[in-house]
Protein backbone atom coordinates (compact mmCIF):
# COMPACT_ATOMS: atom_id res chain seq x y z
CA UNK A 1 0.00 0.00 0.00
CA UNK A 2 1.48 3.27 -0.83
CA UNK A 3 2.21 5.65 1.90
CA UNK A 4 0.28 9.28 2.22
CA UNK A 5 2.85 11.89 1.74
CA UNK A 6 3.30 13.70 4.88
CA UNK A 7 3.91 17.27 2.90
CA UNK A 8 2.27 20.17 4.31
CA UNK A 9 0.83 22.09 0.98
CA UNK A 10 0.94 25.61 3.16
CA UNK A 11 4.78 25.19 3.13
CA UNK A 12 4.80 24.00 -0.50
CA UNK A 13 2.96 27.14 -1.46
CA UNK A 14 4.85 29.33 0.80
CA UNK A 15 8.51 28.26 -0.85
CA UNK A 16 6.83 28.67 -4.19
CA UNK A 17 5.62 32.06 -3.47
CA UNK A 18 8.14 33.52 -1.59
CA UNK A 19 11.18 32.01 -3.35
CA UNK A 20 12.21 34.48 -5.91
CA UNK A 21 12.07 37.35 -3.13
CA UNK A 22 14.19 34.93 -0.65
CA UNK A 23 16.12 32.78 -3.11
CA UNK A 24 19.45 32.83 -0.38
CA UNK A 25 17.17 32.62 2.80
CA UNK A 26 14.40 30.56 2.45
CA UNK A 27 15.19 27.16 3.91
CA UNK A 28 16.19 29.43 6.96
CA UNK A 29 12.44 31.21 6.50
CA UNK A 30 10.67 27.94 6.19
CA UNK A 31 12.26 26.93 9.68
CA UNK A 32 11.46 29.55 11.24
CA UNK A 33 7.83 29.86 10.13
CA UNK A 34 6.48 26.69 10.58
CA UNK A 35 8.86 25.07 13.10
CA UNK A 36 10.44 21.91 10.70
CA UNK A 37 13.84 21.12 10.78
CA UNK A 38 16.29 22.30 7.87
CA UNK A 39 16.62 18.43 6.45
CA UNK A 40 12.44 18.49 6.24
CA UNK A 41 12.65 21.86 4.19
CA UNK A 42 15.97 20.47 2.23
CA UNK A 43 12.98 17.55 1.37
CA UNK A 44 10.67 19.93 0.12
CA UNK A 45 13.19 21.60 -2.13
CA UNK A 46 14.11 18.55 -3.38
CA UNK A 47 10.37 17.58 -4.39
CA UNK A 48 9.60 20.76 -5.85
CA UNK A 49 13.39 20.50 -8.22
CA UNK A 50 11.84 17.32 -9.27
CA UNK A 51 8.44 18.77 -10.00
CA UNK A 52 10.31 21.01 -12.55
CA UNK A 53 9.18 24.05 -10.69
CA UNK A 54 12.33 25.04 -9.13
CA UNK A 55 15.91 25.24 -10.37
CA UNK A 56 19.20 25.19 -7.52
CA UNK A 57 22.06 27.48 -8.04
CA UNK A 58 25.36 27.23 -6.78
CA UNK A 59 27.40 24.87 -4.03
CA UNK A 60 25.73 24.17 -1.42
CA UNK A 61 27.08 26.63 1.12
CA UNK A 62 26.27 29.47 -1.43
CA UNK A 63 23.05 27.78 -2.83
CA UNK A 64 20.52 29.81 -4.23
CA UNK A 65 17.00 29.01 -5.75
CA UNK A 66 14.25 30.48 -8.08
CA UNK A 67 11.58 29.52 -9.75
CA UNK A 68 12.08 27.67 -13.20
CA UNK A 69 10.37 28.96 -16.46
CA UNK A 70 7.67 26.73 -17.66
CA UNK A 71 7.12 28.76 -20.54
CA UNK A 72 9.76 30.85 -21.95
CA UNK A 73 9.22 32.19 -25.38
CA UNK A 74 10.70 35.30 -27.76
CA UNK A 75 10.12 35.85 -31.28
CA UNK A 76 10.08 39.15 -33.72
CA UNK A 77 6.82 40.41 -36.02
CA UNK A 78 6.79 42.84 -38.72
CA UNK A 79 5.04 45.75 -37.71
CA UNK A 80 2.78 47.44 -40.06
CA UNK A 81 -0.40 49.46 -40.51
CA UNK A 82 -3.66 47.35 -40.15
CA UNK A 83 -1.61 44.54 -38.29
CA UNK A 84 -4.13 42.27 -36.94
CA UNK A 85 -2.98 41.85 -33.11
CA UNK A 86 -5.92 39.36 -32.17
CA UNK A 87 -3.85 37.33 -34.57
CA UNK A 88 -0.76 37.31 -32.98
CA UNK A 89 -2.31 37.05 -29.63
CA UNK A 90 -4.82 33.69 -30.72
CA UNK A 91 -1.60 31.98 -32.43
CA UNK A 92 1.54 33.09 -30.38
CA UNK A 93 0.25 33.55 -26.80
CA UNK A 94 -3.08 32.02 -26.25
CA UNK A 95 -1.84 28.04 -26.80
CA UNK A 96 0.50 28.89 -23.76
CA UNK A 97 -1.98 31.16 -21.57
CA UNK A 98 -5.27 29.38 -22.19
CA UNK A 99 -5.06 26.69 -19.55
CA UNK A 100 -4.78 30.09 -16.56
CA UNK A 101 -7.90 31.89 -14.70
CA UNK A 102 -9.94 33.23 -17.25
CA UNK A 103 -9.85 36.65 -15.55
CA UNK A 104 -5.84 36.24 -15.58
CA UNK A 105 -6.71 35.14 -19.61
CA UNK A 106 -8.90 38.19 -20.08
CA UNK A 107 -6.33 40.65 -18.65
CA UNK A 108 -3.42 39.63 -20.48
CA UNK A 109 -5.08 39.59 -23.53
CA UNK A 110 -6.60 43.05 -23.04
CA UNK A 111 -3.10 44.36 -22.23
CA UNK A 112 -1.44 42.36 -25.05
CA UNK A 113 -3.55 43.79 -27.64
CA UNK A 114 -3.64 47.39 -26.75
CA UNK A 115 0.29 48.08 -25.97
CA UNK A 116 0.99 45.47 -29.47
CA UNK A 117 -1.64 48.26 -31.42
CA UNK A 118 -0.27 51.44 -29.89
CA UNK A 119 3.39 50.24 -31.40
CA UNK A 120 1.71 49.61 -34.87
CA UNK A 121 -0.13 52.87 -34.94
CA UNK A 122 2.47 55.19 -33.15
CA UNK A 123 5.85 53.77 -33.16
CA UNK A 124 7.28 54.52 -36.09
CA UNK A 125 9.28 50.87 -35.73
CA UNK A 126 9.34 48.87 -38.67
CA UNK A 127 9.31 45.55 -36.09
CA UNK A 128 8.82 44.43 -32.36
CA UNK A 129 10.32 41.86 -29.89
CA UNK A 130 7.68 39.92 -28.11
CA UNK A 131 8.38 37.95 -25.09
CA UNK A 132 6.19 35.83 -22.92
CA UNK A 133 7.03 34.03 -20.01
CA UNK A 134 5.47 31.82 -17.01
CA UNK A 135 6.80 30.62 -13.95
CA UNK A 136 4.66 28.60 -11.01
CA UNK A 137 3.05 31.83 -9.95
CA UNK A 138 3.83 34.32 -12.40
CA UNK A 139 3.14 35.78 -15.88
CA UNK A 140 5.45 38.19 -17.82
CA UNK A 141 5.27 40.01 -21.03
CA UNK A 142 7.29 42.23 -22.87
CA UNK A 143 6.56 44.14 -25.94
CA UNK A 144 9.66 46.29 -27.51
CA UNK A 145 9.47 48.30 -30.53
CA UNK A 146 12.61 50.28 -31.49
CA UNK A 147 10.67 53.29 -33.02
CA UNK A 148 10.22 57.48 -32.05
CA UNK A 149 9.90 56.31 -28.00
CA UNK A 150 6.42 56.71 -26.38
CA UNK A 151 7.66 59.77 -24.46
CA UNK A 152 9.10 61.83 -27.32
CA UNK A 153 6.46 60.85 -29.51
CA UNK A 154 4.29 62.65 -26.50
CA UNK A 155 6.08 65.38 -25.97
CA UNK A 156 6.64 66.04 -29.81
CA UNK A 157 2.87 65.79 -30.68
CA UNK A 158 1.53 68.01 -27.88
CA UNK A 159 4.13 70.39 -27.88
CA UNK A 160 5.12 69.38 -24.24
CA UNK A 161 8.68 70.81 -22.85
CA UNK A 162 10.37 67.15 -22.09
CA UNK A 163 9.29 63.57 -21.62
CA UNK A 164 8.95 63.99 -18.07
CA UNK A 165 6.05 65.96 -18.94
CA UNK A 166 5.04 63.92 -21.48
CA UNK A 167 4.50 60.92 -18.46
CA UNK A 168 2.67 62.79 -16.56
CA UNK A 169 0.24 63.35 -19.51
CA UNK A 170 0.47 59.51 -20.20
CA UNK A 171 -0.61 58.70 -16.62
CA UNK A 172 -3.84 60.67 -16.43
CA UNK A 173 -5.26 58.77 -19.24
CA UNK A 174 -7.65 60.03 -22.04
CA UNK A 175 -4.16 61.35 -24.81
CA UNK A 176 -3.97 60.47 -27.81
CA UNK A 177 -2.54 61.99 -31.19
CA UNK A 178 -5.59 60.00 -32.90
CA UNK A 179 -8.24 60.52 -31.26
CA UNK A 180 -10.59 59.16 -35.03
CA UNK A 181 -8.44 55.49 -33.99
CA UNK A 182 -7.96 55.76 -29.92
CA UNK A 183 -9.66 56.71 -27.29
CA UNK A 184 -6.31 57.06 -25.17
CA UNK A 185 -7.33 55.04 -22.42
CA UNK A 186 -5.82 51.71 -22.70
CA UNK A 187 -2.21 52.48 -21.22
CA UNK A 188 -3.89 54.21 -18.32
CA UNK A 189 -5.89 50.96 -18.10
CA UNK A 190 -3.38 48.63 -18.70
CA UNK A 191 -1.26 50.08 -16.10
CA UNK A 192 -4.08 49.41 -13.72
CA UNK A 193 -4.26 45.80 -14.56
CA UNK A 194 -1.39 44.46 -13.72
CA UNK A 195 0.85 43.50 -10.54
CA UNK A 196 3.65 45.62 -12.61
CA UNK A 197 3.55 47.37 -15.17
CA UNK A 198 6.54 49.54 -16.45
CA UNK A 199 7.89 51.69 -19.65
CA UNK A 200 10.94 51.94 -20.31
CA UNK A 201 11.85 54.73 -23.15
CA UNK A 202 15.06 56.61 -23.77
CA UNK A 203 16.71 57.38 -20.29
CA UNK A 204 13.35 57.26 -18.39
CA UNK A 205 11.78 54.24 -16.76
CA UNK A 206 8.23 54.53 -15.25
CA UNK A 207 6.84 51.83 -13.24
CA UNK A 208 3.72 50.97 -11.36
CA UNK A 209 3.37 48.15 -9.27
CA UNK A 210 0.57 47.12 -7.49
CA UNK A 211 0.58 46.84 -3.04
CA UNK A 212 -2.22 45.74 -0.47
CA UNK A 213 -2.87 49.90 -0.26
CA UNK A 214 -2.47 51.28 -3.27
CA UNK A 215 -0.17 51.31 -6.09
CA UNK A 216 3.47 52.08 -5.97
CA UNK A 217 5.04 54.79 -8.60
CA UNK A 218 8.51 54.90 -9.57
CA UNK A 219 10.22 56.94 -11.99
CA UNK A 220 13.79 56.58 -12.85
CA UNK A 221 16.65 58.24 -14.48
CA UNK A 222 18.57 55.52 -16.29
CA UNK A 223 21.67 55.26 -17.57
CA UNK A 224 21.18 53.00 -20.23
CA UNK A 225 19.69 54.45 -23.24
CA UNK A 226 16.40 52.28 -24.65
CA UNK A 227 15.76 53.25 -28.45
CA UNK A 228 11.89 53.29 -29.20
CA UNK A 229 9.72 51.54 -26.40
CA UNK A 230 9.56 48.62 -23.44
CA UNK A 231 6.40 47.50 -21.49
CA UNK A 232 6.72 45.19 -19.64
CA UNK A 233 3.59 43.34 -17.65
CA UNK A 234 3.87 40.51 -14.99
CA UNK A 235 0.71 39.07 -13.47
CA UNK A 236 0.16 36.74 -10.75
CA UNK A 237 -1.40 33.35 -11.84
CA UNK A 238 -3.84 33.87 -8.73
CA UNK A 239 -4.84 37.57 -9.11
CA UNK A 240 -8.36 37.44 -8.25
CA UNK A 241 -9.88 40.71 -10.24
CA UNK A 242 -11.47 41.35 -13.49
CA UNK A 243 -10.89 43.48 -16.09
CA UNK A 244 -14.32 44.09 -15.10
CA UNK A 245 -14.14 45.64 -11.88
CA UNK A 246 -10.62 47.83 -13.27
CA UNK A 247 -13.49 49.31 -16.18
CA UNK A 248 -15.67 50.11 -13.31
CA UNK A 249 -13.32 52.05 -11.23
CA UNK A 250 -12.63 54.99 -13.46
CA UNK A 251 -16.39 54.62 -15.45
CA UNK A 252 -19.56 55.99 -14.20
CA UNK A 253 -22.90 54.93 -15.29
CA UNK A 254 -22.72 55.87 -18.76
CA UNK A 255 -19.95 54.09 -19.00
CA UNK A 256 -17.59 57.30 -20.12
CA UNK A 257 -14.00 57.66 -19.04
CA UNK A 258 -15.09 59.52 -15.43
CA UNK A 259 -11.85 59.35 -12.95
CA UNK A 260 -8.32 59.58 -13.18
CA UNK A 261 -5.46 58.46 -11.04
CA UNK A 262 -2.44 61.33 -10.89
CA UNK A 263 0.23 60.46 -8.76
CA UNK A 264 1.67 63.88 -7.72
CA UNK A 265 5.36 63.21 -7.83
CA UNK A 266 4.99 63.25 -11.94
CA UNK A 267 4.97 67.03 -11.80
CA UNK A 268 8.52 67.50 -10.09
CA UNK A 269 12.10 66.80 -11.48
CA UNK A 270 14.73 65.42 -9.18
CA UNK A 271 15.69 67.27 -6.04
CA UNK A 272 12.65 70.20 -7.07
CA UNK A 273 10.14 71.18 -4.82
CA UNK A 274 6.51 71.59 -6.12
CA UNK A 275 5.37 75.54 -4.91
CA UNK A 276 4.64 77.37 -8.28
CA UNK A 277 1.65 78.10 -9.87
CA UNK A 278 3.30 76.75 -13.56
CA UNK A 279 4.08 73.43 -11.99
CA UNK A 280 0.55 73.40 -10.53
CA UNK A 281 -0.52 74.12 -14.32
CA UNK A 282 1.24 71.43 -15.66
CA UNK A 283 -0.83 69.08 -13.26
CA UNK A 284 -4.18 70.53 -14.31
CA UNK A 285 -3.80 70.16 -18.08
CA UNK A 286 -7.16 68.33 -19.47
CA UNK A 287 -7.95 68.10 -15.49
CA UNK A 288 -11.66 69.31 -17.12
CA UNK A 289 -12.07 66.24 -18.78
CA UNK A 290 -12.72 64.49 -16.01
CA UNK A 291 -15.32 64.42 -13.49
CA UNK A 292 -13.24 63.46 -10.96
CA UNK A 293 -9.52 63.67 -9.98
CA UNK A 294 -7.57 61.27 -7.45
CA UNK A 295 -4.52 63.52 -6.96
CA UNK A 296 -2.38 61.00 -5.18
CA UNK A 297 0.79 62.96 -2.94
CA UNK A 298 2.41 59.35 -2.04
CA UNK A 299 6.22 60.24 -1.22
CA UNK A 300 5.73 64.35 -1.30
CA UNK A 301 6.24 66.03 2.10
CA UNK A 302 5.25 69.19 1.60
CA UNK A 303 3.90 71.85 -1.40
CA UNK A 304 3.64 75.47 -1.65
CA UNK A 305 0.94 77.94 -0.85
CA UNK A 306 0.79 79.16 -4.97
CA UNK A 307 0.54 75.51 -5.93
CA UNK A 308 -1.78 74.30 -3.58
CA UNK A 309 -3.67 77.50 -4.67
CA UNK A 310 -3.61 77.13 -8.06
CA UNK A 311 -5.14 73.56 -7.91
CA UNK A 312 -7.32 73.55 -4.45
CA UNK A 313 -8.60 77.10 -5.21
CA UNK A 314 -8.31 78.41 -8.47
CA UNK A 315 -9.25 75.35 -10.41
CA UNK A 316 -12.24 74.64 -8.11
CA UNK A 317 -13.56 78.32 -8.89
CA UNK A 318 -13.23 77.82 -13.05
CA UNK A 319 -14.11 74.47 -12.96
CA UNK A 320 -17.18 72.86 -10.18
CA UNK A 321 -17.85 69.93 -12.05
CA UNK A 322 -14.68 68.30 -11.23
CA UNK A 323 -13.96 67.40 -8.03
CA UNK A 324 -10.15 67.00 -7.07
CA UNK A 325 -9.53 64.57 -4.40
CA UNK A 326 -6.12 64.61 -2.58
CA UNK A 327 -5.30 61.29 -1.17
CA UNK A 328 -1.93 60.01 0.93
CA UNK A 329 -1.26 63.55 2.26
CA UNK A 330 1.25 64.21 4.83
CA UNK A 331 -0.50 66.99 7.86
CA UNK A 332 1.74 69.50 6.25
CA UNK A 333 0.19 69.33 2.89
CA UNK A 334 -3.32 69.25 4.14
CA UNK A 335 -2.60 72.14 6.50
CA UNK A 336 -2.00 74.18 3.16
CA UNK A 337 -5.02 72.85 1.01
CA UNK A 338 -7.49 73.75 4.18
CA UNK A 339 -5.74 77.13 4.51
CA UNK A 340 -5.81 77.77 0.37
CA UNK A 341 -9.39 76.56 0.57
CA UNK A 342 -10.36 79.12 3.51
CA UNK A 343 -8.37 81.78 2.22
CA UNK A 344 -10.29 84.78 0.06
CA UNK A 345 -11.59 84.35 -3.32
CA UNK A 346 -10.00 87.64 -3.96
CA UNK A 347 -6.66 86.28 -3.16
CA UNK A 348 -4.13 87.71 -5.85
CA UNK A 349 -3.51 84.92 -8.66
CA UNK A 350 0.81 86.09 -8.36
CA UNK A 351 0.89 85.09 -4.61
Amino acid sequence: MKRASRENPEIREFILNNIEQYPDTMSSLVVKKFGVSRSAVSGYMSRLIDAGLIVAEGTTRARHYKLKKLVDITFNIELFDGLPEDLTWIYKILPNIKDERKNVVDICQYGFTEILNNAVDHSVSKDAKISYGKTYNEITMLIQDYGVGIFRKIQDDFNLPDPRAALLELSKGRLTSSPSRHAGEGIFFTSRMFDTFAIFSGNLLYRKTKQDDGWLVEIEDQEKYVKGTIVLMIISTNATWTTKEIFNQFQGDNLRFRKTHVPIKLAGYPGEQLVSRSQAKRVLARFENFSEVLLDFESVDTIGQAFADEIFRVFNNYHPETKVIAINTSPDIDQMIAYVKNASPKVPNDI
